[in-house]
């Protein structure tokens, strides 16, 4: 039956092979980490400092994606006007993007 399915035999118990065996390992982690999770930190190092800088008069579209102008900042809310006598209680953390001045009267 040697001719359908190989003998599994023993290798020998050497250590030369041991250190090449763990480089795909190395190198896998190093791709996801200049891939995957050192841009994520980047971006939410980013966020994190856009949200920290806002200020009164901003205009900024949230993660749900509303347009308005922001009318008062608190510690962890902010107020957003999105029409005329319309103002919503938002998070800091839901603001996705701040726009450039102009954008909500061009909107409207």
């Amino acid at each position: 039956m040697n001719w359908l399915i190989q003998d599994a035999w023993a290798q020998g118990a050497g250590t030369d092979g041991s250190l090449l065996g763990l480089l795909p390992l190395v190198l896998i982690f190093v791709v996801f980490y200049f891939l995957l999770i050192r841009p994520q930190s980047k971006r939410q190092k980013e966020h994190k400092e856009m949200v920290s800088n806002l200020k009164v008069d901003d205009e900024i579209i949230t993660a749900g994606g509303v347009l308005g102008k922001i009318t008062k900042v608190k510690d962890q809310f902010v107020f957003v006007e999105v029409a005329d006598g319309v103002e919503l209680k938002i998070q800091r953390h839901t603001i996705g993007t701040i726009m450039p001045k102009g954008t909500v009267k061009s909107t409207k």
